[in-house]
């Protein structure tokens, strides 16, 4: 049952071939035999196995919908009932939520079950799932790999079938780069089309939350369910809803000629893509690109020619200023954000203080980690009296510069695509005493957050030779709003290729 994509395991239970509360149970044993991964931080047995039985209830009055009764593992980013809501950090090691976040609600409101929180770099500051407060995660396509961050625990769980589909937040390009790292499907929306309500903070202006799963249509069946406005976010756009699966197995150019789609359910022998133009921005393909990663994603976009796309070299010239732009505005956030944490609403508080002054200062350097600590410290220094002005105003400046790149190249394409990192994944220890180094394997995701479009990954090959077992992530970039069209795009590569199946060893 693990190997089976979101619809297999509808059809599977619709007609009984499994029941929910079995297929719960499936991935519960499959997720204690997969200890070691530590892709996931908690199990609650007794609170699947409740969620499954009413699942069943529904399906067997007839009242399932597209996802009834499928496992879902949530980020611990995200507020759970009755679950620990860690974000990865001591500060919030014994945290239990009161109430659910949005993404959460959502998803068990559309019937799905969850089996587990999934481990984290801490309050999702990384690149690799190494700063979790409760240990790093491994990658199963390689153990000595990293899994990418900071939802490396969702991404790692999807690749080894620990649960079907998972959910992700993405501040930097934190879905994007570990489904890259680890074969699976990831997608971050236009910023607001999912709510943050009860997501643990980071970068509020960033932030931004979607799935994870094996393929894009999997995708687009969960963000049927996520997208959406919600009145208790202040960021949450009041967007129509929409079907994201409808143009799944269809032409490009079925919305100008509506005679030319294919009938609902039903897909093309081979995918018609003629008249779709791809921006291939020339910064994102320069030196610093890795020769296995470039060579896997010119595979990867020759497919899409002979499916009838045509290839545009575009330029997005402020590329190079998205990290230190990123890491100016995220850690003012983070700065902001995080105050709250001092020990006197909630989470860890240091047993021994003097006064209120050192009980802060106790708290904050027992419930936070050294990642946290660093971009806590850069984000108050550059909103402090007489730095203000000259970084984070002027980064601000920039990021409407980036932002209006990304338009001017969406004046000569419809989609871009391109490389989610310069590199695979890199070995686990190997950039942990050089934050800078890590932070320059963001440099192709960083520029669509601050621009708040939606990207997504999708796999498209292995690297070569020492790399061989670890996956590769093709990229793609659309305006705002576009992602069904994105996810057309991507499904259309899915159908004639398949890297998206392919399995660790041993799943």
């Amino acid at each position: 049952m693990h190997q089976k994509n979101l619809t297999e395991l509808r059809l599977a239970l619709d007609t009984k071939a499994v029941s929910a509360v079995e297929l719960a149970q499936h991935f519960l044993t499959r997720i204690e035999a997969a200890n070691a991964l530590n892709a996931f931080l908690e199990v609650n047995p007794e609170a699947t196995l409740a969620a499954a039985t009413q699942a069943d209830v529904s399906i067997a009055r007839g009242h399932a919908g597209p996802l009834t009764g499928i496992p879902i593992a949530h980020k611990d980013v995200f507020v759970t009932r009755d679950w620990k809501s860690t974000a990865g950090s001591n500060m919030l090691a014994q945290y239990v939520s009161p109430f659910d976040a949005t993404v959460v609600e959502r998803l068990a409101h559309a019937g799905m079950v969850c089996v587990g929180k999934t481990n984290m770099d801490e309050f999702a500051m990384g690149s690799s799932t190494e700063n979790s407060f409760f240990g790093l995660t491994q990658n199963p396509w390689d153990l000595a790999a990293v899994p990418g961050g900071s939802s490396g625990g969702s991404a790692a769980a999807v690749a080894a079938r620990l649960v079907s589909a998972a959910t992700g937040s993405d501040t930097g390009g934190s879905i994007r780069q570990p489904a890259a790292f680890t074969g699976v499907t990831g997608i971050k929306p236009t910023y607001g089309r999912v709510s943050r309500y009860g997501m643990i903070a980071f970068a509020s202006s960033l932030d931004q939350a979607g799935p994870i799963a094996v393929s894009a249509a999997d995708c687009a069946l969960l963000l049927n369910a996520l997208a959406g406005s919600d009145p208790r976010d202040s960021t949450s756009l009041a967007q129509e809803t929409e079907d994201f699966t409808r143009y799944l197995g269809q032409s490009w150019n079925t919305q100008a000629n509506p005679s030319q789609a294919t009938p609902t359910g039903q897909t093309q022998e081979r995918p018609n893509l003629k008249g779709l133009r791809i921006g291939l921005p020339k910064e994102y393909f320069s030196a610093g690109l890795a020769a296995e990663v470039r060579s896997a994603l010119e595979t990867a976009l020759k497919v899409y020619e002979s499916l009838g796309a045509t290839l545009i070299e575009i330029s997005l010239p402020k590329t190079e200023l998205s990290i230190p732009v990123y890491y100016v505005l995220a850690s003012a956030e983070a700065s902001s954000n995080l105050s709250r944490f001092d020990g006197v609403r909630y989470g860890h508080r240091a047993a021994h203080y003097r006064d209120l002054a050192d009980l802060y200062q106790k708290t904050r350097t027992e419930g936070f980690g050294a990642e946290v600590k660093r971009r806590i410290l850069v984000g108050a220094y550059v909103l402090s009296h007489g730095y203000y002005d000259a970084y984070y105003v002027q980064a601000q400046k920039i990021r409407r510069l980036i932002a209006q790149d990304f338009q001017q190249g969406f004046a000569q394409c419809d989609v871009m695509m391109g490389p989610v990192s310069p590199t695979v994944a890199w070995n686990l220890g190997e950039k942990t005493d050089d934050p800078l180094h890590m932070y320059l394997a963001d440099i192709y995701t960083l520029s669509i957050s601050l621009a708040g479009l939606p990207g997504m990954s999708i796999p498209c090959g292995f690297g070569q030779n020492a790399h061989d077992s670890r996956p590769v992530g093709l990229q793609i970039i659309g305006n705002y709003f576009s992602e069904a069209r994105m996810l057309q795009i991507a499904h259309a590569f899915q159908q004639v290729t398949d890297w998206h199946t392919r399995m660790p060893e041993g799943v």
